[in-house]
Protein backbone atom coordinates (compact mmCIF):
# COMPACT_ATOMS: atom_id res chain seq x y z
CA UNK A 1 0.00 0.00 0.00
CA UNK A 2 1.24 3.68 -0.98
CA UNK A 3 0.52 5.75 2.09
CA UNK A 4 1.85 9.33 1.22
CA UNK A 5 3.46 10.93 4.05
CA UNK A 6 1.53 14.23 5.83
CA UNK A 7 4.31 17.39 5.97
CA UNK A 8 4.65 18.69 9.13
CA UNK A 9 5.45 22.27 8.00
CA UNK A 10 4.71 24.79 5.53
CA UNK A 11 7.85 26.94 7.33
CA UNK A 12 7.93 30.40 4.75
CA UNK A 13 10.87 32.97 6.41
CA UNK A 14 10.41 36.25 6.41
CA UNK A 15 13.46 38.30 4.41
CA UNK A 16 14.61 41.73 4.94
CA UNK A 17 16.58 42.99 2.08
CA UNK A 18 17.78 46.10 3.80
CA UNK A 19 21.51 44.65 3.54
CA UNK A 20 22.71 47.17 0.60
CA UNK A 21 23.24 50.83 0.21
CA UNK A 22 20.71 53.02 -1.35
CA UNK A 23 20.64 56.65 -1.70
CA UNK A 24 17.92 57.42 -0.08
CA UNK A 25 19.70 55.80 3.16
CA UNK A 26 22.77 57.30 2.36
CA UNK A 27 20.20 60.91 2.52
CA UNK A 28 18.44 60.31 5.73
CA UNK A 29 21.17 57.71 8.09
CA UNK A 30 24.59 58.63 6.35
CA UNK A 31 26.27 57.32 3.27
CA UNK A 32 26.58 53.43 3.26
CA UNK A 33 24.03 53.32 6.04
CA UNK A 34 22.47 49.55 5.70
CA UNK A 35 20.99 47.40 8.78
CA UNK A 36 24.72 46.43 9.49
CA UNK A 37 25.10 49.90 10.44
CA UNK A 38 22.70 49.19 13.43
CA UNK A 39 24.17 45.42 14.13
CA UNK A 40 27.73 46.96 14.53
CA UNK A 41 27.51 49.27 16.89
CA UNK A 42 24.78 47.71 19.52
CA UNK A 43 26.14 47.41 22.80
CA UNK A 44 25.29 45.22 25.53
CA UNK A 45 22.62 47.36 27.71
CA UNK A 46 22.39 45.42 31.48
CA UNK A 47 24.73 42.37 32.31
CA UNK A 48 24.36 39.13 30.65
CA UNK A 49 22.91 41.02 27.73
CA UNK A 50 23.85 39.02 24.24
CA UNK A 51 25.21 42.22 22.20
CA UNK A 52 26.25 43.03 19.63
CA UNK A 53 25.01 39.91 17.10
CA UNK A 54 28.27 39.22 14.99
CA UNK A 55 27.62 37.31 11.68
CA UNK A 56 28.86 33.80 10.79
CA UNK A 57 29.27 31.92 7.71
CA UNK A 58 28.04 34.57 5.49
CA UNK A 59 29.76 37.51 7.29
CA UNK A 60 28.83 41.24 6.87
CA UNK A 61 27.26 40.84 3.39
CA UNK A 62 25.90 42.43 0.91
CA UNK A 63 22.64 41.71 -1.13
CA UNK A 64 23.84 42.99 -4.22
CA UNK A 65 25.61 39.70 -4.49
CA UNK A 66 24.05 36.72 -5.94
CA UNK A 67 26.27 34.68 -4.59
CA UNK A 68 25.13 35.32 -1.03
CA UNK A 69 21.50 35.09 -2.02
CA UNK A 70 22.58 31.43 -3.34
CA UNK A 71 24.15 30.74 -0.08
CA UNK A 72 21.06 32.16 1.99
CA UNK A 73 18.66 29.83 -0.11
CA UNK A 74 20.97 26.64 0.17
CA UNK A 75 21.45 26.78 4.13
CA UNK A 76 17.57 27.82 4.25
CA UNK A 77 16.79 24.52 2.29
CA UNK A 78 18.80 22.50 4.09
CA UNK A 79 16.84 23.65 7.26
CA UNK A 80 13.82 22.34 6.16
CA UNK A 81 12.34 26.15 4.96
CA UNK A 82 10.09 26.18 2.15
CA UNK A 83 10.72 29.35 1.06
CA UNK A 84 11.23 32.86 1.90
CA UNK A 85 9.10 35.97 2.14
CA UNK A 86 10.21 39.11 0.81
CA UNK A 87 9.34 42.11 2.72
CA UNK A 88 8.18 44.62 -0.63
CA UNK A 89 8.32 48.04 0.17
CA UNK A 90 5.51 49.80 -2.73
CA UNK A 91 4.65 52.98 -1.28
CA UNK A 92 2.51 53.69 -4.07
CA UNK A 93 2.50 55.87 -7.55
CA UNK A 94 5.33 53.93 -8.63
CA UNK A 95 7.68 54.07 -5.49
CA UNK A 96 9.99 51.52 -4.28
CA UNK A 97 12.58 51.22 -1.98
CA UNK A 98 15.11 48.21 -1.12
CA UNK A 99 13.40 46.27 -4.16
CA UNK A 100 16.87 45.30 -5.85
CA UNK A 101 17.83 41.72 -4.38
CA UNK A 102 14.15 40.53 -5.05
CA UNK A 103 14.14 42.04 -8.96
CA UNK A 104 17.53 40.47 -9.17
CA UNK A 105 16.03 37.11 -8.07
CA UNK A 106 13.21 37.56 -10.20
CA UNK A 107 14.89 38.30 -13.04
CA UNK A 108 17.74 36.05 -12.94
CA UNK A 109 15.57 32.93 -11.86
CA UNK A 110 18.41 32.00 -8.99
CA UNK A 111 18.24 31.28 -6.29
CA UNK A 112 15.99 28.54 -7.81
CA UNK A 113 14.15 28.79 -4.28
CA UNK A 114 10.72 29.25 -3.75
CA UNK A 115 9.23 32.77 -2.58
CA UNK A 116 6.64 35.33 -1.91
CA UNK A 117 5.94 38.43 -1.67
CA UNK A 118 4.88 40.72 1.78
CA UNK A 119 3.86 44.46 1.74
CA UNK A 120 5.46 46.37 4.55
CA UNK A 121 2.46 48.76 4.01
CA UNK A 122 3.16 51.74 5.80
CA UNK A 123 4.99 55.12 6.11
CA UNK A 124 9.17 55.30 7.09
CA UNK A 125 10.21 58.06 9.42
CA UNK A 126 13.18 59.15 10.89
CA UNK A 127 12.56 56.31 13.40
CA UNK A 128 11.78 53.76 11.31
CA UNK A 129 15.58 52.13 11.28
CA UNK A 130 17.00 53.80 14.16
CA UNK A 131 15.60 55.44 17.30
CA UNK A 132 18.67 57.02 19.46
CA UNK A 133 16.49 59.47 21.14
CA UNK A 134 12.96 59.78 21.66
CA UNK A 135 13.24 63.84 22.04
CA UNK A 136 13.77 63.63 18.66
CA UNK A 137 10.65 64.94 16.50
CA UNK A 138 9.27 62.00 14.41
CA UNK A 139 8.98 63.13 10.65
CA UNK A 140 7.61 60.91 7.78
CA UNK A 141 10.77 60.25 5.51
CA UNK A 142 8.61 58.14 2.84
CA UNK A 143 4.99 58.41 2.82
CA UNK A 144 2.48 55.52 2.17
CA UNK A 145 -0.41 56.47 0.24
CA UNK A 146 -3.36 54.33 -1.77
CA UNK A 147 -5.61 55.16 -4.19
CA UNK A 148 -7.80 52.73 -6.45
CA UNK A 149 -5.47 53.50 -9.75
CA UNK A 150 -2.73 52.31 -7.42
CA UNK A 151 -3.99 49.16 -6.88
CA UNK A 152 -4.10 48.14 -10.50
CA UNK A 153 -0.45 49.58 -11.23
CA UNK A 154 0.89 47.75 -8.31
CA UNK A 155 -0.67 44.50 -9.28
CA UNK A 156 0.84 44.74 -12.74
CA UNK A 157 4.10 45.35 -11.03
CA UNK A 158 3.88 42.04 -9.18
CA UNK A 159 2.53 40.43 -11.35
CA UNK A 160 5.80 38.77 -13.62
CA UNK A 161 6.64 37.31 -9.53
CA UNK A 162 3.27 35.69 -9.08
CA UNK A 163 3.67 34.25 -12.54
CA UNK A 164 6.92 32.66 -12.24
CA UNK A 165 7.23 28.66 -11.51
CA UNK A 166 8.89 29.76 -7.92
CA UNK A 167 6.17 31.27 -6.59
CA UNK A 168 4.55 30.20 -3.43
CA UNK A 169 0.97 29.04 -3.75
CA UNK A 170 -2.10 28.01 -1.68
CA UNK A 171 -5.18 26.18 -3.32
CA UNK A 172 -2.72 27.54 -6.42
CA UNK A 173 -2.98 30.92 -5.58
CA UNK A 174 -0.12 33.12 -5.16
CA UNK A 175 0.39 33.69 -1.61
CA UNK A 176 0.79 37.70 -0.45
CA UNK A 177 1.04 38.53 2.98
CA UNK A 178 0.11 42.33 3.93
CA UNK A 179 1.92 43.77 6.99
CA UNK A 180 -0.65 46.54 8.02
CA UNK A 181 -4.24 45.20 6.57
CA UNK A 182 -6.35 47.88 8.59
CA UNK A 183 -4.07 50.66 7.12
CA UNK A 184 -5.86 50.23 3.71
CA UNK A 185 -8.78 52.81 3.84
CA UNK A 186 -10.80 50.19 1.49
CA UNK A 187 -9.41 47.28 1.76
CA UNK A 188 -12.10 45.34 0.60
CA UNK A 189 -11.68 47.49 -2.76
CA UNK A 190 -8.07 46.59 -2.49
CA UNK A 191 -9.02 42.70 -2.61
CA UNK A 192 -11.08 42.98 -4.76
CA UNK A 193 -9.49 44.21 -7.68
CA UNK A 194 -6.91 42.27 -7.19
CA UNK A 195 -8.88 39.50 -7.36
CA UNK A 196 -10.69 40.57 -10.87
CA UNK A 197 -6.97 41.36 -12.10
CA UNK A 198 -5.97 37.67 -11.60
CA UNK A 199 -8.41 36.04 -12.65
CA UNK A 200 -8.30 38.33 -15.87
CA UNK A 201 -3.92 37.35 -16.48
CA UNK A 202 -4.60 33.74 -16.58
CA UNK A 203 -4.47 33.28 -12.28
CA UNK A 204 -6.70 31.13 -10.25
CA UNK A 205 -6.81 34.11 -7.23
CA UNK A 206 -4.99 35.36 -4.34
CA UNK A 207 -4.39 34.44 -1.29
CA UNK A 208 -4.11 37.54 0.68
CA UNK A 209 -2.72 37.36 4.37
CA UNK A 210 -2.82 39.84 6.76
CA UNK A 211 -0.64 39.82 9.87
CA UNK A 212 -2.39 40.73 13.36
CA UNK A 213 -1.37 40.37 16.87
CA UNK A 214 -4.16 38.51 19.02
CA UNK A 215 -4.13 41.08 21.27
CA UNK A 216 -3.96 45.12 21.34
CA UNK A 217 -4.08 47.58 24.06
CA UNK A 218 -5.26 49.99 20.53
CA UNK A 219 -9.19 48.59 19.98
CA UNK A 220 -10.01 51.06 17.55
CA UNK A 221 -9.27 48.65 14.53
CA UNK A 222 -12.65 46.60 16.12
CA UNK A 223 -14.59 49.03 17.39
CA UNK A 224 -16.89 47.34 14.43
CA UNK A 225 -17.48 43.91 16.65
CA UNK A 226 -21.11 44.56 17.68
CA UNK A 227 -19.73 45.96 20.97
CA UNK A 228 -18.49 43.00 22.21
CA UNK A 229 -16.36 43.59 25.70
CA UNK A 230 -12.95 42.59 24.49
CA UNK A 231 -11.00 40.63 26.93
CA UNK A 232 -7.40 39.08 26.92
CA UNK A 233 -9.13 35.79 26.52
CA UNK A 234 -11.74 36.33 23.55
CA UNK A 235 -9.59 39.12 21.23
CA UNK A 236 -7.93 36.38 19.28
CA UNK A 237 -11.15 35.01 17.45
CA UNK A 238 -12.90 38.75 17.17
CA UNK A 239 -10.12 40.19 15.80
CA UNK A 240 -9.16 37.19 13.31
CA UNK A 241 -12.92 37.05 12.24
CA UNK A 242 -13.30 40.76 11.63
CA UNK A 243 -10.27 40.57 9.49
CA UNK A 244 -11.14 37.65 7.13
CA UNK A 245 -14.99 39.29 7.26
CA UNK A 246 -12.84 42.09 5.05
CA UNK A 247 -11.94 39.79 2.59
CA UNK A 248 -8.43 38.45 3.89
CA UNK A 249 -8.06 34.88 3.38
CA UNK A 250 -6.03 33.77 6.48
CA UNK A 251 -4.41 35.00 9.22
CA UNK A 252 -0.58 35.54 10.05
CA UNK A 253 -1.11 35.33 13.87
CA UNK A 254 1.62 36.91 16.35
CA UNK A 255 1.32 36.30 19.75
CA UNK A 256 4.13 37.50 21.67
CA UNK A 257 2.32 40.79 22.40
CA UNK A 258 -0.27 39.12 24.50
CA UNK A 259 2.69 36.50 25.99
CA UNK A 260 4.11 40.01 27.45
CA UNK A 261 0.98 40.96 29.18
CA UNK A 262 0.35 37.88 30.58
CA UNK A 263 3.97 37.45 32.05
CA UNK A 264 4.00 40.97 33.36
CA UNK A 265 0.45 42.27 33.37
CA UNK A 266 -1.62 44.28 32.05
CA UNK A 267 -0.82 47.40 34.14
CA UNK A 268 2.89 46.88 32.99
CA UNK A 269 1.73 47.37 29.66
CA UNK A 270 -0.06 50.35 30.42
CA UNK A 271 2.50 52.13 32.11
CA UNK A 272 4.87 51.21 29.36
CA UNK A 273 2.66 53.17 26.91
CA UNK A 274 2.32 55.99 28.94
CA UNK A 275 5.99 56.03 29.24
CA UNK A 276 6.69 56.33 25.69
CA UNK A 277 4.17 58.92 24.99
CA UNK A 278 6.17 61.23 27.69
CA UNK A 279 9.41 60.67 26.07
CA UNK A 280 10.58 58.64 28.97
CA UNK A 281 12.83 55.55 28.17
CA UNK A 282 11.87 52.03 29.39
CA UNK A 283 13.79 48.65 28.76
CA UNK A 284 11.36 46.05 29.02
CA UNK A 285 12.93 42.66 29.24
CA UNK A 286 11.59 38.96 28.79
CA UNK A 287 12.45 35.52 29.38
CA UNK A 288 12.09 33.50 25.96
CA UNK A 289 11.06 30.79 28.09
CA UNK A 290 7.69 32.68 29.63
CA UNK A 291 6.81 34.05 26.48
CA UNK A 292 6.72 30.83 24.66
CA UNK A 293 4.59 29.63 27.61
CA UNK A 294 1.73 32.22 25.74
CA UNK A 295 2.32 32.36 22.61
CA UNK A 296 -0.23 30.47 20.74
CA UNK A 297 -4.30 30.66 21.38
CA UNK A 298 -6.86 28.09 20.82
CA UNK A 299 -7.70 30.03 17.32
CA UNK A 300 -4.39 29.53 15.77
CA UNK A 301 -5.91 25.71 14.87
CA UNK A 302 -8.33 27.40 12.23
CA UNK A 303 -7.58 26.25 9.04
CA UNK A 304 -6.99 29.57 7.84
CA UNK A 305 -4.70 31.19 10.37
CA UNK A 306 -1.07 30.43 9.86
CA UNK A 307 0.84 30.76 13.62
CA UNK A 308 4.36 32.72 14.11
CA UNK A 309 8.19 30.96 15.24
CA UNK A 310 10.22 33.73 16.16
CA UNK A 311 14.30 32.67 17.77
CA UNK A 312 14.65 36.04 19.49
CA UNK A 313 13.53 39.54 20.16
CA UNK A 314 15.92 41.95 20.90
CA UNK A 315 15.19 44.92 18.85
CA UNK A 316 18.03 47.14 20.99
CA UNK A 317 20.28 47.58 17.90
CA UNK A 318 17.28 49.79 16.18
CA UNK A 319 15.83 51.23 19.22
CA UNK A 320 18.12 51.10 22.38
CA UNK A 321 16.81 51.42 25.55
CA UNK A 322 13.14 52.21 24.01
CA UNK A 323 13.62 48.31 22.85
CA UNK A 324 11.78 44.88 24.14
CA UNK A 325 14.44 42.34 24.57
CA UNK A 326 14.22 38.81 25.00
CA UNK A 327 16.78 36.60 27.66
CA UNK A 328 17.11 33.38 27.45
CA UNK A 329 16.71 32.88 23.67
CA UNK A 330 18.57 30.05 22.77
CA UNK A 331 18.40 27.13 20.22
CA UNK A 332 17.25 24.88 22.94
CA UNK A 333 13.98 27.16 24.03
CA UNK A 334 13.77 27.61 20.04
CA UNK A 335 13.17 24.13 19.70
CA UNK A 336 10.20 24.04 22.73
CA UNK A 337 8.62 27.00 20.50
CA UNK A 338 8.90 25.10 17.51
CA UNK A 339 7.29 21.95 18.94
CA UNK A 340 4.46 23.40 20.22
CA UNK A 341 3.74 25.57 17.48
CA UNK A 342 4.03 21.84 15.47
CA UNK A 343 1.46 20.70 17.51
CA UNK A 344 -1.29 23.77 17.15
CA UNK A 345 -1.21 22.99 13.27
CA UNK A 346 -0.98 19.03 13.19
CA UNK A 347 -4.58 18.35 12.46
CA UNK A 348 -4.83 21.12 9.36
CA UNK A 349 -4.39 20.05 5.99
CA UNK A 350 -1.32 19.86 4.46
CA UNK A 351 -2.01 23.30 2.15
CA UNK A 352 -2.23 24.69 4.78
CA UNK A 353 -0.05 23.93 7.95
CA UNK A 354 1.46 27.26 7.01
CA UNK A 355 3.74 28.68 10.00
CA UNK A 356 5.82 31.98 9.05
CA UNK A 357 9.50 32.45 10.85
CA UNK A 358 10.09 35.98 12.15
CA UNK A 359 12.93 35.85 10.58
CA UNK A 360 15.67 34.83 8.33
CA UNK A 361 17.36 38.06 9.03
CA UNK A 362 15.82 40.30 10.53
CA UNK A 363 19.45 41.58 12.74
CA UNK A 364 18.26 44.90 14.03
CA UNK A 365 15.43 43.27 15.84
CA UNK A 366 17.76 40.32 16.88
CA UNK A 367 15.09 37.12 15.44
CA UNK A 368 17.68 35.77 12.63
CA UNK A 369 18.43 31.97 12.17
CA UNK A 370 21.15 32.70 10.12
CA UNK A 371 24.46 31.44 11.48
CA UNK A 372 25.97 34.22 14.31
CA UNK A 373 29.36 33.67 16.45
CA UNK A 374 27.74 32.75 19.32
CA UNK A 375 25.05 30.17 18.40
CA UNK A 376 26.73 29.39 15.13
CA UNK A 377 24.38 27.46 13.15
CA UNK A 378 22.11 26.50 16.46
CA UNK A 379 18.76 27.82 14.95
CA UNK A 380 18.99 25.74 11.44
CA UNK A 381 19.84 22.71 12.84
CA UNK A 382 16.73 22.84 15.37
CA UNK A 383 14.97 23.62 12.41
CA UNK A 384 16.76 20.76 10.44
CA UNK A 385 16.28 18.39 13.04
CA UNK A 386 12.71 18.39 13.66
CA UNK A 387 11.21 19.59 10.03
CA UNK A 388 13.45 16.68 8.16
Amino acid sequence: MNIKQRKKARVIAFYLPQFHPIPENDEWWGKGFTEWTNVALAKPLFKGHYQPHIPADLGFYDLRLSIIREQQAQMAKDAGIEGFCYWHYWFGNGKQLLEKPFQEVLESGKPDFPFCLGWANESWSNRSWQNKSSLIKNTVLMEQTYSEDDYISHFFHVLPAFKDKRYITVEGKPLFVIYRPLDIPDAEKFIEVWRELAHKNELKGIHFVCITANFSLNKSALKECNGTKLTINNEAALRYQYLLDKGFDAINSRGYHRAEVLVKGIIHRILRVVLRKLNLTLLDKYNFEFINKYMYVVEDKWENVYPTIIPNWDRSPRGGKRAVVYTNSTPKVFEKQLRKCLEVIKDKDDEYKIIFLQSWNEWGEGNHVEPDLKYGCGFLEVLKKILN
